[in-house]
């Protein structure tokens, strides 16, 4: 069993659907710090993905800070690294980048977009509270 949830659909990458759901799961607590995660071997059978992408997935993920590997324990979930908040903040750029072009190709303000993402900052830290 995974340690977190993912319901992958078609038309999207699925390293990528893969990557937001690991994170999502370290954002809402579902995974903590020092959790194992599953090997390259675990994760592509569980999700019937190729070996190749799952190990993508747990290279990018290892990239990005997400999870640390160590020999003989495997890959855990990171500590996560402080930075300024400006610096952590610089980290959305892409995802808000492409958030406020469908944004705008829906025909949605700033306030609509505004109010989107403080619902759904909501509703996950309802999801994070123990």
């Amino acid at each position: 069993m995974l340690p977190f949830s993912i319901d992958i659909r078609p038309g999207l990458p699925i390293a990528e659907q893969v990557l937001f759901a690991v994170k999502k799961a370290v954002v809402t607590g579902q995974m903590r710090p020092g959790d194992k995660f599953p090997s390259v071997r675990v994760l592509s059978q569980e999700l019937r993905i190729n070996p190749n992408t799952a190990h993508k997935v747990v290279a990018q993920l290892v990239d990005e800070g997400v999870l640390v590997t160590t020999p003989a324990v495997g890959s855990v979930v990171a500590e996560r690294a402080l930075g300024d908040r400006r610096a952590r903040a610089e980290l959305l750029g892409p995802e808000l980048e492409r958030a406020i072009v469908e944004a705008k190709k829906l025909g949605l303000t700033a306030e609509d977009v505004q109010a989107a993402v403080a619902a759904h900052w909501r509703k996950l830290s309802d999801h994070s509270k123990p």
